[in-house]
């Protein structure tokens, strides 16, 4: 239940039991965090969250850290005094501020005598199935040696159209990608906040809140310069996570020994919870990292099936197709509101799921000349929103 009065139950330390329990970390570290607000790198801190680290994992977790901060350390390191908006500068920034932001995790994570690995990712690398599956596998390689991966987008080659766009949104992707128990996202901020403290001297902290909770996205706010997220990116990651039942935390990097203290379950922050259902792998990945190319209008009966039967989608039940998309792309289900039902892979293309839109499967063959499957989408292929 979600928790955004500001009674006496808002502030509860709400249910964190299964944060005893968890095993497999994605800590996130923002922008803000590791670079002094853009002011050169936080080594300082860096170290301090690299120690708590190494700390958690003697303990017997395993922690996959996402960081921020190459864009902003490259900036400084160029003598640029705010952030660049070109996509070639930026790619530039990232290229030389990654030496730096590599660096200092290193050296942090070898006084402790830990392994780390760097992994630089991109939409491309996890929308193809197969690298999908390379980079979950080695991920769990790493692991299992007891190296800390290291991963950041990978700006120097990203371009407008497959940037994950923050470095919130990678860290969800790669909780699904791991199967992780936990999210932490480290920010500069205490939490999610009932309203903005600096306008309004009665906000309080959301302790907990179900990640579905559409009710906390009316007061999540957007990102500071040097950062490309906010709360309500965080909140888009919270939900990535939670396809793969990966609860949550949003909390203060600030804080004395912040990861210790979550890890015995006090009141850090907000959290999360993620519904205990999991998606399947393959569902995962098809909701969370393929960019949908067409859209299907639905009528209700359709919906109603799908959304509350498990079945697949027929032809009979489409009533418009908007877009260009090939057999086997990633369309978007909508109802005759613009609402989203579902995602799913389509098994005709564009032109052919017009021709036999809102007819039965039994004539499809009569008006295609051929039959390629019998659904439209077939419900393995198909993850309700």
């Amino acid at each position: 239940m979600s928790k955004l009065d500001p009674g006496s139950e808002s502030r509860s330390t709400g249910d964190r039991s299964e944060i005893l329990t968890s095993r497999r970390w994605v800590i996130k570290i923002g922008s803000a965090l590791a670079t002094k607000h853009g002011v050169g790198l936080n080594a300082e801190a860096i170290e301090d969250w690299a120690a708590q680290m190494v700390a958690l994992k003697q303990a017997g977790h395993e922690i996959v850290v996402v960081s921020s901060g190459s864009i902003a350390e490259g900036a400084i390191r160029l003598g640029w005094n705010v952030r660049p908006h070109s996509i070639h500068e930026l790619q530039a920034a990232a290229a030389v501020g990654q030496m730096g932001l590599i660096r200092a995790w290193e050296l942090a994570y070898e006084k402790a005598g830990i392994c780390a690995a760097q992994i630089l990712l991109t939409h491309d690398d996890l929308a193809d199935r197969r690298r999908y599956l390379n980079a979950r596998s080695t991920l769990r390689t790493l692991l299992g040696l007891g190296v800390f991966p290291l991963i950041n987008e990978n700006d120097t080659v990203a371009t407008d159209e497959i940037r994950f766009g923050d470095n919130d949104t990678l860290a969800g992707l790669v909780s699904n990608l791991v199967d992780a128990d936990l999210l932490v996202i480290l920010t500069d901020q205490d939490g999610l906040m009932s309203a903005d403290p600096r306008e309004d001297s009665n906000a309080f902290l959301i302790t907990q809140a179900d990640t579905n909770d559409r009710m906390i996205d009316e007061i999540a706010g957007e990102g500071g310069a040097w950062g490309r997220g906010g709360m309500r990116s965080k909140l888009t990651a919270a939900r990535l996570a939670a396809r793969s039942a990966t609860s949550t935390i949003i909390a203060s990097g600030f804080k004395p020994n912040v990861l210790h203290d979550i890890a015995i379950g006090k009141s850090i922050g907000t959290f999360l919870e993620a519904p205990r259902t999991k998606l399947a792998a393959r569902k995962q990945w098809l909701a969370s990292t393929l960019v949908p190319k067409g859209q299907l209008v639905l009528d209700s009966g359709a919906c109603r099936v799908i959304r509350d039967e498990g079945r697949s989608l027929l032809a009979v039940g489409v009533l418009r197709i908007l877009g260009e998309f090939e057999r086997g792309e990633l369309v978007t289900c909508v109802d005759e509101n613009g609402i989203e039902v579902a995602k799913g892979l389509v098994n005709y293309d564009a032109v052919e799921a017009g021709q036999i839109r809102g007819k039965s499967t039994d004539q499809i063959e009569s008006i295609l000349g051929y039959t390629r499957e019998p659904e439209l989408i077939h419900r393995d292929s198909l993850v309700i929103i």
